[in-house]
């Protein structure tokens, strides 16, 4: 790995011509900047100026670590220095340019003066002024031989959103506090100001419900798998449900105030009616099958009927049962504790992917429809969401689901996250709702990044340039009725945080652009080459990232003949693509890609890999021979 990242470093930066220049690469993009001739040299000793508040003190903080770690400098904080290299300064007069996020820096020879209305301005000015430093300001350890400046700049942002979300999924597999708190620190770096934790799902209850005990006593485990979630063998008896964890509401206070202080709000997610498995295994009398007590929080093994499209057929009941009042009773409790310990304005309560199958033959649900005049299964999904609302807003709180509930004759106070493409959002701007856009064509984090030959294999796939055409407001949508945006990291195929990074960069990248940046400065070329700088900062943080963008895409066909053809193209410019039929590895000394291919006849695997010049970029990708003729349609 560290020879393929010494390759990466030395192409990313041999061809200066590809970066706006050869220092600033700045993501997202800001509104305004300015170049000058000259650069400001740090001094060893370091100075930082910045007011005595209290909102101010994660700023100074990261600067000191950040100015001083790979430096080796000395770095001190006050509130007057007549010799500061780094000036924070809050405007005395409001500029109504900036708004509430926005920021200015000017990079003359006397340092660096950050501006701001407000401490979070300064905040995500400090994060700007850190990416004017070389990549190496990025190393935990002390660098030698680098010049540590700044060029002269002026620089004026402000963000087109303001709801730049990320979503973690801590339901699928669990992850630590202190890694929900990585995550934070990954995500304010490029300016999102909102963390939307999905705490609740069939394989796991993540936060601490003093009232209902049972939800992190049994709903926060289950039996440890690895390989393909969904395809796993059911667990037997024997096996120890010692996987998992959960969240202690001191957990979840401590998590809140460290996104606070990063200027993050935390948005809960407590998916109902579907979705519940391990609630109905801690509680069984929250569904409406008889049996229920049998279940057991799932492992990854198959539970869903798709092959009919959604919603799915369930082989689990696991949803919750809207003509039993305990599940009201639950959902009250639940949403009195989540609403204590989440300051935040919204409280997710999911409501997509509910299979009725279970429902259709439950005589508790017949009663229901026939005494509420209920026509449809839908109805009385619809019938559930009203009620759970109405719970929501008794707390104090408003109501934000996914755009099933729009369906469902929610209130205008619900707000909706359209998914299943952008035409939900669209259709829920137009009734009055407020809407985040996150469809899975453009922020669904977990799809595969490159082909599944090489990819961990999952059922669709999006690629970086797709996700950088992400525009949150579609033609003919009421501008003002769309908040923002946000990426979906779903991880029922991500087991540890270094695969969270891989899966969200640079693909976050792009989405910080989509949601902060100007739309008539949005430019691919640009972007991605300043996203290779940036590769560069993670190399030297040691943050893993996905090099997918250098691999080829292919595209088989298969002619009249049956003879099959194989395209190849990349996804950026400038690479060149050699392949091998022989089971050897390729080099840029093999054949180069310029015509579809035709495999021989008894070839076992294509190999392929990009280069850029003489430099490697790519990884190998290996096709099998069955792998090109299932794609042709033929018979292997």
């Amino acid at each position: 790995m560290k020879k393929f990242r010494l390759l990466l470093l030395t192409a990313l930066f041999a061809p200066a011509a590809f970066a706006q220049s050869p220092r600033i690469a700045i993501i997202p993009e800001p509104v305004s900047l300015t170049t000058k001739p000259g650069q400001f040299i740090l001094p060893k000793s370091i100075s930082i100026e910045a007011p005595a508040n209290a909102e101010l003190k994660t700023t100074t903080a990261f600067l000191q670590k950040m100015l001083s770690t790979a430096t080796g400098y000395n770095v001190s904080i006050s509130n007057t220095s007549a010799a500061a290299a780094v000036r924070l300064q809050l405007n005395k007069t409001s500029n109504p340019t900036l708004g509430t996020e926005g920021y200015q820096i000017n990079v003359s020879s006397n340092g660096a003066v950050l501006k701001a209305n407000t401490p979070v301005g300064l905040f995500y000015a400090a994060q700007t002024l850190i990416q004017l430093l070389p990549p190496q300001i990025e190393s935990v350890e002390k660098q030698s031989n680098v010049q540590w400046s700044l060029p002269f700049v002026d620089i004026t942002d402000y963000p087109r959103f303001g709801w730049r979300g990320l979503m973690f999924d801590v339901a699928r597999h669990f992850f630590t506090k202190e890694e929900v708190k990585h995550f934070i620190d990954d995500m304010v770096r490029y300016k999102y100001n909102l963390l939307h934790l999905h705490l609740a799902d069939d394989e796991g209850w993540r936060i601490q419900i003093n009232s209902l005990p049972k939800l992190t006593e049994v709903g926060a485990w289950n039996v440890k798998k690895e390989g393909y979630f969904g395809t796993f063998s059911p667990p037997t008896p024997d096996e120890p449900r010692t996987y998992g964890g959960f969240y202690t509401q001191d957990d979840i206070r401590e998590i809140v105030q460290y996104a606070k202080e990063r200027f993050v709000n935390v948005l809960p997610e407590i998916d109902m009616p579907a979705h519940c498995l391990a609630a109905i295994a801690s509680y069984p009398e929250l569904s409406c099958t008889e049996g229920a007590d049998k279940y057991r929080v799932r492992s990854g093994e198959q539970i869903m009927d798709w092959s009919h499209g959604a919603p799915p057929i369930a082989m689990v009941d696991n949803v919750l049962c809207p003509a039993n009042e305990k599940v009201y009773e639950f959902a009250d409790k639940v949403m009195t504790e989540l609403a204590t310990l989440f300051p935040f304005e919204y409280i997710h309560v999911g409501g997509d992917e509910a299979p009725h199958n279970f429902w259709e033959k439950d005589p508790q649900i017949k009663t229901l429809m026939n005494r509420e005049g209920l026509k449809t299964m839908d109805a009385v999904q619809g019938y559930f969401e009203r009620r759970l609302e109405k719970i929501v807003a008794s707390k104090g709180k408003k109501m934000i689901g996914w755009d099933e509930v729009l369906d469902a004759g929610v209130s205008k106070s619900t707000a909706i996250m359209s998914w299943r493409g952008v035409k939900n959002g669209i259709e829920a701007a137009k009734q009055g709702h407020d809407v985040v856009m996150t469809p899975t064509t453009y922020a669904y984090l977990d799809y595969m990044q490159a082909d599944p030959v090489i990819e961990s294999r999952i059922y669709a796939s999006l690629r970086l340039n797709k996700t950088y055409e992400f525009d949150p407001v579609s033609e003919g949508v009421d501008a003002a009725r769309i908040k923002g945006g946000q990426g979906n990291l779903w991880t029922e195929q991500v087991y540890n945080y270094r695969q969270v990074q891989y899966m969200l960069w640079p693909r976050a990248f792009a989405l910080a652009e989509d949601f902060w940046s100007p739309k008539n400065k949005k430019n691919w070329d640009d972007f991605f080459a300043r996203t290779e700088q940036h590769f560069a900062r993670y190399n030297e943080a040691e943050k893993k990232y996905a090099p997918s963008v250098y691999d080829p895409i292919f595209t088989v066909t298969r002619g009249a003949d049956s003879t099959v053809r194989i395209a190849l193209e990349t996804e950026v410019k400038g690479l060149d693509i050699y392949y091998s039929f022989d089971n050897s590895f390729p080099d840029r000394f093999y054949p180069k890609y310029t015509a579809p291919l035709t495999p021989p006849k008894d070839a076992a695997q294509l190999k392929v890999v990009t280069y850029r010049g003489k430099q490697q970029v790519g990884r190998i990708n290996v096709m099998a021979a069955e792998e090109w003729k299932r794609r042709a349609g033929l018979k292997k």
